[in-house]
């Protein structure tokens, strides 16, 4: 056996020097030539990168901060010669800040908007952080004491010697925020029950789930806000008239849910048979078996998604305006019509406040969704 092996014509009859290992380019510069210049099609389109940055970011940054305007009382102050380029306008935006921030809110009273936003803060942070003492206590304060105390904070309640503050008065950052969050902490679990009916044997449960889902996915944010705000009253006793605010809060929560619903379902039917029938095999019960088993996993490969629902509930609060809501954008509109600011660029450095603003919060939320697949190895590295 071993004289037909050595002389099979198929093996090395000479010995082969041993060749030195892979060199291993790394660094900046081998960075770049191995994803930025590895072929000629790369090369063509970083240089149309290149020049696509040369004609945005310059202009740009001349605007928003080499002529721009930063201290001023009047528009006075952001009117240019003729012939010259006009700047950003920061002096105006840094005069209506305060609106921006609470709207209308009774002055004297936001106080309460500022620990509003601690609260906030503190809840959030509670909640995100993974690795935070007492998370279960956390949930109990996010989800039930932080609610209760926002609300009676910001209406107000005479007994306790707060001034009752009507919600037509809200406005700003204020009211996004508000509507923000209401959206995506209601979104998420009436999502995961809209999911689980969709997926349901029960034929009365699935057919609601399907018609509720499909119907509200079916038409744009705006009707589902314009029914929230005409026909909510109509299914309350006629003594009740719901606030103007509570209503397009209904309305965003529902179309939010009704997308969380289908991202959750593609997170269940990722989930190999076999786990369903492991879990039934030791003798959880359906909903044992979906809190400990099945959901976790579920979510744990939709969190692309579910952060993608937020972004867009975030972006999509400014529609809220339409049905009569002052929240940011609205603010911005409507101090562009105040006589004492009104210069040329008001309008864009109104804009770019509020898109400035816009971008950093959806940023921080896809940067977390990141953080959170790279720990809990949700991605596919190559």
């Amino acid at each position: 056996m071993s004289t037909l092996l050595s002389e099979g014509p198929y093996l090395q009859q000479t010995q082969v020097e041993q060749m030195p290992p892979p060199m291993l380019a790394r660094g900046p510069f081998a960075w770049i030539r191995g994803n930025l210049l590895s072929s000629p099609l790369n090369v063509a389109l970083t240089l149309l990168a290149l020049y696509l940055v040369y004609l945005i970011f310059p202009p740009l940054i001349k605007f928003a901060l080499i002529d721009a305007v930063w201290t001023g009382n009047d528009r006075e102050a952001c009117l240019v010669p003729a012939g010259q380029e006009a700047g950003a306008c920061w002096a105006y935006v840094a005069a209506k800040f305060s609106y921006f921030v609470y709207g209308s809110y009774t002055y004297d009273q936001r106080w309460r908007v500022d620990i509003y936003f601690i609260l906030t803060a503190i809840g959030v942070g509670w909640m995100l952080w993974l690795d935070a003492p007492r998370r279960g206590l956390g949930a109990v304060y996010f989800f039930i004491v932080y609610p209760i105390v926002s609300f009676v904070l910001l209406s107000g309640w005479e007994a306790i010697g707060l001034q009752t503050v009507d919600t037509s008065l809200w406005g700003g950052i204020l009211v996004t925020i508000i509507v923000s969050i209401v959206g995506i902490v209601f979104s998420l679990p009436f999502g995961i029950l809209l999911a689980l009916g969709r997926r349901s044997k029960l034929p009365t449960i699935r057919l609601a789930s399907v018609i509720f889902i499909e119907v509200v996915r079916g038409v744009p944010l705006i009707t589902v806000l314009f029914m929230a705000n005409t026909m909510l009253p109509l299914f309350l006793p006629g003594n009740m008239t719901p606030d103007r605010l509570l209503r397009p809060l209904v309305g965003v929560a529902l179309f939010a849910s009704a997308y969380m619903a289908e991202v959750i379902r593609g997170g269940l039917q990722a989930i190999p048979k076999g786990q369903y029938e492991g879990a039934m095999a030791v003798g959880l019960g359906y909903w044992t078996m979906m809190r400990l088993i099945i959901l976790p996993q579920a979510l744990r490969i939709v969190i692309p998604g579910i952060v993608n629902v937020f972004i867009a509930l975030f972006k999509d609060t400014t529609l809220v305006s339409i049905v009569g809501l002052f929240d940011l954008l609205r603010t911005v509109e409507a101090t562009l019509t105040d006589p004492t600011w009104t210069t040329p660029t008001t309008r864009f450095s109104g804009y770019a406040f509020a898109a400035v603003f816009y971008f950093v919060f959806c940023y921080g939320m896809a940067l977390y969704s990141r953080g959170i697949e790279r720990r809990f190895e949700t991605g596919h590295k190559r």
